[in-house]
């Protein structure tokens, strides 16, 4: 019996160790279990502790996103003051000044090359050789341009230097004095005077396109600011407006009047100098380039006639904190996250001087006479050209704040470029059929009519728009030297591309016209109720 029973022992001892094994093997697998389910248990507070951190943070995303919604219909709700209409008519004065001496040398062409001939005459005791004369008064006409180039390029430097507000004071004594070089540039029988009156104005032009737009963009209410940046274009026009009736032979386009007419141009730079000498300085320029927060508190005060200032300055304060550290010109350029707003700001400023303006100017007394016009009662119509300008540019300040800038600017590029081929065709056919040139002056005085609508005021203001404080002054000093050199192109090319295309000169316009309102459909974004960081950060999001 023992053997027998022996094995079975053996065997329920080896199956009692595996089941001991089995048992042990299974607390372990228990033990386990308890530990990662602790871990689970901990890896879920943990979890819970995230999503009510993250539930925190979602609250106070909203809070702050209801508190810039809040401030920002405070913003748009702020209106008009007694102090801030001073401001801008005393800013603009510099725009008026970029207007007059921009149209004014036209007007006295012919007394002024009497006046070089005669010069030249009374020192040398000879005639000039023929021509010469031309091409000095030619010299006069287009270094105004190049003196516009050189003030425009410095307009950055002076505006960080300086600031705003002194930058323009200063940029005053440069107007003066160009104005008198040219008004006693007869009595001294000098055209050198003439010519360096006309660089240095043009300087004092150049330096007034760049801090004039940047002060007003500053200073503009939120929901106004394209409205009162209209106001640069508005300077312009009557500026251009004012040489061209003072220009007229009955009031001082004459031999005699010529250097008074060009010497007035003293008005505008002493009419400054006083009013703006009780101006503020841009509290955007004393709070976040300069630091000076008491300043800027003090200076917004006054402008907005109110205590209740700190949707302003929390606004300023925003932009502080997003923009840039000041940027010369060079790191501009480098800057990846800056180029497009750099590339659209130099082709709006390409799309207004490049967009024909220039040409039917130059053109319109001639397509009035062409369409019956005695040649005296031309210059009255091209008066006329000059007061369509100003006054669709008044219509056009209240609509730049409801319609928007991108689509006032694609209303004007395409009126612009359908009109444009309405010059052409009539150009090509008028001498065929005699109503066409009645067509020909509607054409030019609607193609100058859809100017003023858009290009004419948005390029100045909507760089001022498109950077933040930091970068701003260069970014203006860029585009306003690509506008003035723009200019000059067009000044030296305009005749020489005349007497090649003859009666298709308007035919490169409407290609560019149609390029400019492309590029405007595709790229330029809508600025309008949107601050200087909304803005910002439209670029910020599409560079990445």
């Amino acid at each position: 019996m023992a053997p027998v029973v022996c094995p079975a022992l053996c065997e329920i001892r080896t199956q009692l160790q595996e089941l001991t094994r089995s048992v042990e093997s299974c607390q372990n697998e228990v033990s386990d279990m308890k530990r990662d389910m602790s871990t689970m248990r901990h890896d879920v507070e943990s979890v819970h502790h995230v999503k009510e951190d993250i539930d925190d943070l979602r609250d106070c995303i909203d809070k702050l996103q209801e508190q810039n919604r809040r401030r920002k219909l405070r913003l748009l709700e702020q209106g008009l003051t007694g102090f801030l209409i001073y401001a801008i008519f005393a800013a603009v004065l510099g725009m008026l000044q970029f207007g007059y001496n921009t149209g004014v040398i036209n007007a006295p062409q012919g007394a002024s090359i009497f006046f070089i001939k005669s010069a030249y005459y009374s020192r040398y005791g000879v005639e000039i050789a023929d021509g010469w004369e031309k091409i000095i008064f030619s010299i006069a006409v287009s270094i105004f341009a190049i003196g516009g180039m050189i003030g425009g390029f410095g307009g950055g430097f002076v505006a960080n230097k300086f600031g705003r507000k002194r930058g323009l004071l200063l940029n005053n004594a440069t107007g003066i004095l160009g104005a008198i070089l040219m008004a006693f540039s007869k009595a001294a029988q000098s055209y050198e005077m003439l010519i360096i009156g006309r660089m240095i104005i043009g300087f004092n032009c150049g330096l007034n396109t760049s801090l004039v737009p940047m002060y007003i963009s500053e200073i503009a209410p939120l929901n106004l600011r394209g409205g009162l940046g209209t106001v640069n274009q508005l300077g312009v026009t009557v500026g251009i407006l004012f040489s061209q009736i003072l220009g007229i032979q009955e009031i001082l386009g004459t031999e005699s009047g010529w250097p008074l007419l060009l010497g007035l141009a003293i008005c505008p730079a002493i009419l400054q100098l006083i009013l703006f000498s009780f101006c503020p300085e841009s509290p955007r320029y004393l709070l976040i380039t300069a630091n000076r927060e008491e300043e800027a508190r003090t200076a917004m005060k006054r402008l907005r006639a109110s205590s209740q200032i700190e949707e302003d300055m929390e606004e300023m304060r925003v932009e502080a904190q997003q923009s840039e550290a000041h940027m010369g010109m060079l790191e501009l350029l480098k800057s990846r996250a800056l180029l497009m707003p750099l590339g659209i700001g130099i082709v709006m400023q390409l799309s207004q001087q490049l967009s024909g303006i220039n040409a039917v100017l130059y053109y319109s007394t001639e397509l009035f006479i062409g369409a019956g016009l005695a040649s005296e009662s031309a210059k009255y119509a091209t008066i006329g050209v000059g007061a369509i300008m100003v006054g669709m540019t008044l219509v056009s300040i209240p609509l730049m704040d409801r319609a928007g800038r991108r689509t006032l600017h694609l209303w004007g590029l395409g009126g612009m470029f359908i009109f444009s081929i309405f010059i052409t065709i009539s150009l090509l056919v008028m001498e065929l059929i005699e109503w066409v040139r009645y067509v020909a002056v509607v054409a030019t005085l609607t193609f100058v009519l859809f100017f003023a609508v858009g290009p004419g005021s948005i390029p100045w203001m909507i760089t001022a728009e498109l950077f933040s404080q930091g970068p701003r002054p260069a970014a203006m000093s860029i585009a306003v030297l690509v506008n003035w050199l723009a200019n000059f192109l067009v000044g030296l090319f305009f005749l020489p591309l005349k007497a090649m295309l003859h009666n298709y000169i308007f035919l490169p316009f409407s290609v560019l016209l149609a390029f400019f309102w492309i590029f405007t459909y595709k790229i330029v974004p809508e600025t309008k109720n949107k601050t200087f960081d909304e803005i910002s950060a439209l670029f910020r999001r599409n560079d990445r």
